[in-house]
């Protein structure tokens, strides 16, 4: 159980790793979902958002629990593919002239013949491995990224005035990622239910074990990381690494082992929250998401033909989207605002507002009072300053300036060879 919830936060966090902390009000919120399933005796996530705020609330969460995975994918698709080509690159300096279509070239073929055969599965259960196969893959990359703080070959990355500066102008839509990174309270319930005589106490423990080790990781990789390259730490850490660089080559393929690996889990949370809303539309009766470990009980041709579409469809949706960027910041700045922060603050605060017997100024409803405000502030605010820049002149197959020597910059002609992080690129930066 504590290696499926420490995963879950983890084969995220290691996207975005040099400068953020652990969210301390994680384990409050974790708990105040549980009890809002005793107070309404509905163990799941939707159904404590319908018995608090009737239909309201069930559609809108329906449609946030959407968002999350499905953008999520998104990002899954962008990391691979920038991650790989950078390694077929190694190997084929040529293709080094076109990166944008080596991207598309890998996500492609990756989508094809990793992506969808791994998503067809209707029995998660058949995935059980890679939870740990996927912490196997992050705590070797974690051993490289230490490794190389520790050896001096980066060195020669320059100081620049940014470098141990507190705070930047992109805190609070750093706090959005954050968000993204820490949130698994969809799958709550799951874990919940899985445990033997679960009760509060037994929640509590697994809950600080889980978090704890993801928090551990997740502080190692943001202090080596940027540690090593300070003001120039990129979104995805790997990509400050020099493309000749054959450790933190296998380092890139472990990382799209893993991120191939959790792939299908974001797009079984999809595919159930599409069958699910469809079930209830025709049956005009309450559908709760399964929570068991295989999530699909249907049988039949017509069933699986169903399953097969809206897998598909799903797919190749977030396949198609991922080309128009190349910025890995954005996405994960919008899925966090837009999706992370409303699901991990604001709705179970007001679940557990609306729910527990106790007043509103209460000493145990005012915690999820704040938590309510602190998530709407931080949403309005991150949105309005992440909208007006959300289309910038990001861009990737960068060679970095403290890379000049690197023999592919030397054979792609249309490397840019970078001192400094580009200004539109920021949002990248952690």
């Amino acid at each position: 159980m504590e290696i499926g919830l420490s995963d879950s936060i983890v084969h995220v966090f290691k996207l975005t790793g040099p400068l953020q902390q652990q969210d301390p009000n994680l384990h409050y919120l974790e708990h105040g979902i549980v009890r809002c399933g005793h107070l309404s005796g509905r163990f799941s996530y939707p159904g404590v958002m319908e018995a608090a705020y009737g239909k309201g609330g069930y559609y809108l969460l329906s449609l946030l629990q959407f968002m999350y995975p499905f953008l999520a994918m998104i990002s899954y698709n962008v990391v691979v593919g920038d991650t790989l080509s950078k390694v077929l690159v190694r190997f084929v300096p040529s293709w080094g002239s076109s990166m944008g279509a080596v991207r598309f070239g890998v996500v492609l073929v990756v989508t094809i013949f990793v992506v969808l055969p791994l998503c067809l599965y209707k029995n998660v259960s058949r995935l059980a491995k890679a939870s740990f196969l996927s912490l196997a893959c992050v705590v070797l990359i974690l051993m490289a990224v230490v490794y190389r703080l520790l050896s001096g070959d980066y060195s020669v990355v320059p100081n620049t005035p940014e470098s141990w500066r507190f705070a930047h102008s992109d805190l609070i839509p750093a706090v959005g990622i954050m968000a993204f990174a820490f949130m698994c309270h969809h799958n709550t319930f799951l874990v919940y239910q899985s445990m033997q005589n679960a009760t509060m106490e037994r929640w509590e423990k697994v809950t600080h074990i889980s978090v704890g080790f993801a928090w551990l990781v997740a502080a190692l990789f943001g202090i080596a990381g940027y540690c090593t390259f300070r003001a120039l730490s990129q979104g995805d850490l790997l990509e400050n690494y020099c493309w000749d660089d054959d450790l933190m080559n296998f380092a890139r393929v472990l990382f799209s082992i893993s991120i191939l690996l959790t792939f299908p889990i974001e797009c079984f949370v999809s595919r159930e929250i599409v069958r699910t809303q469809i079930k209830r539309f025709y049956s005009q009766e309450v559908v709760e998401y399964d929570t068991d470990k295989d999530p699909s009980h249907v049988t039949g041709e017509e069933d699986d033909r169903k399953s097969m579409i809206t897998t598909l469809v799903i797919v190749f949706a977030a396949f198609i989207i991922s080309p128009y960027t190349e910025c890995l910041g954005p996405v994960l700045e919008l899925n966090g605002l837009l999706a992370a922060i409303p699901l991990a603050y604001v709705l179970p605060g007001l679940a557990y507002i609306q729910l527990s017997p106790h007043s509103l100024l209460s000493q145990e409803k005012l915690p999820a009072a704040g938590l309510v405000l602190f998530g709407t502030i931080v949403t309005i605010s991150g949105a309005a300053i992440l909208m007006p820049n959300l289309i910038g002149d990001c861009r990737t197959g960068i060679i970095m300036g403290y890379c000049k020597d690197d023999e592919l910059a030397l054979n792609g002609t249309s490397f840019i060879a970078a001192t400094t992080v580009d200004p539109n690129c920021a949002k990248d930066k952690m």
